[in-house]
């Protein structure tokens, strides 16, 4: 009887991750398959033939995605040998190696998703992964989890799948957030040789519509400044959160809250935005000291914001952090009269709308967000002087501690 085994052989160099490989064994006859697949020796469970979560698990979604790939993997050879099994009388385990390279080769839909998602996060780009990671479970629905080669992948399956998501009710945008995606893992395995471009996405929606208004003004920002919250700790700092981001010219959250207190030197914070790498620097104003000393970090922290403690899954701490905050902020909202859901993005939006009441010009509101678009942005930044954004940003703050800005 044919079987597979998963293997683990740990690298020759310390600290370097080793390599999981599968044995197929058939009428006693070894045969090994490689794989793309690489864990530390403290990530594998021998005796059990399985990945392990040490702590810290900083490695939590990688390894889950790795363990994801061996389970398809090895379910994709138990179906060739029961596919020999059902219909020769005879054959080698070459031929169940050879089966499995070819059905690989000609890689599924989901398979080759899969693996990318796998090589994202590898990369360390989680974020990217996550988003993937959405879209495909999203494919996987309408397909009820029945996997698709590549060949199979055309107009008429496209806009179907674009229907099932307006049957949904999936906004637009949304919509064309998963073609987009899945037009790029096409686009990859065209480039991979995998398959022939056939631009099975060119009839449905990929574009961007506008989305509704959310910034608000800067009357309601200082209403918000103003509320007492003393006897509600976690509304107060969702909403210093949110006035942090909006005295650092829109920061993202993700950015606020990895944030150490190295960046923070001689009245300038220095930090890179997680999205595009862009290194930018702000003035450090007294309204954002306040904050600081407001919320201080637990000792040995090396945060500038109480948001996340080093040493455990950070990405998870953020995005429950994330969701916490803005379900403070919908209440604080709600406190001040808004209209609209208050959330840690409308104090970018807000920054960008105030900078364009005051009249600043779009190239500096453009650099003082951090902007980098592939064409938008390029034309807007013109290698501008830092000091002009910083006088930008004291402009919007001095009229904030106007009684009428």
């Amino acid at each position: 009887m044919a079987s597979i085994k998963v293997k683990f052989r740990p690298s020759s160099v310390n600290d370097r991750e080793g390599t999981i490989y599968y044995q197929v064994i058939h009428e006693r006859v070894i045969r090994q398959i490689r794989t793309e697949y690489r864990v530390f020796k403290e990530e594998w469970n021998m005796k059990a033939a399985a990945v392990r979560h040490p702590i810290p698990e900083s490695r939590r979604n990688y390894l889950q995605a790795v363990e994801a790939g061996i389970r398809m993997d090895v379910e994709r050879m138990r179906r060739i040998i029961s596919d020999f099994l059902t219909g020769r009388s005879e054959f080698t385990a070459d031929e169940l190696v050879a089966e499995f390279a070819e059905r690989t080769g000609a890689q599924s839909f989901f398979n080759f998703m899969q693996g990318r998602i796998i090589q994202l996060k590898s990369q360390g780009n989680q974020r990217t992964s996550e988003t993937y990671t959405a879209t495909l479970h999203s494919f996987k629905e309408f397909l009820d989890g029945k996997d698709v080669q590549f060949d199979r992948v055309d107009t008429d399956l496209a806009e179907a799948y674009e229907n099932h998501l307006k049957n949904k009710g999936i906004c637009p945008n949304t919509i064309s957030f998963y073609m987009r995606i899945l037009r790029a893992v096409y686009n990859r395995a065209v480039d991979k040789g995998i398959t022939r471009q056939n631009y099975p996405f060119r009839n449905v929606y990929t574009g961007v519509e506008k989305t509704l208004k959310r910034a608000i003004s800067l009357k309601a920002i200082k209403k918000i400044r103003e509320l007492d919250l003393s006897m509600q700790p976690e509304l107060c700092l969702a909403r210093d959160l949110f006035l942090f981001s909006f005295y650092t010219r829109g920061m993202s959250f993700i950015d606020m809250v990895y944030l150490k207190k190295s960046d923070l030197k001689n009245g300038i914070l220095s930090y890179r935005r997680r999205k595009t790498g862009q290194l930018l620097t702000i003035a450090w104003e007294k309204c954002m000291q306040e904050i600081i000393e407001r919320h201080p970090v637990v000792e040995g922290s090396i945060y500038l914001l109480p948001v996340i403690q080093p040493g455990t899954d950070e990405r998870r701490q953020y995005k429950n952090a994330s969701a916490r905050i803005n379900k403070h902020l919908r209440k604080i909202g709600e406190m001040v009269g808004l209209s609209t859901p208050l959330t840690m993005y409308v104090s970018r939006h807000s920054w960008a709308s105030a900078a364009k009441e005051k009249k600043i010009p779009l190239s500096v509101i453009s650099e003082g967000l951090g902007h980098d678009s592939e064409l938008t942005t390029r034309i807007y930044l013109a290698s501008l002087d830092t000091a002009e954004i910083d006088r930008a940003n004291s402009l919007i703050l001095r009229a904030l501690q106007k009684d009428n800005p």
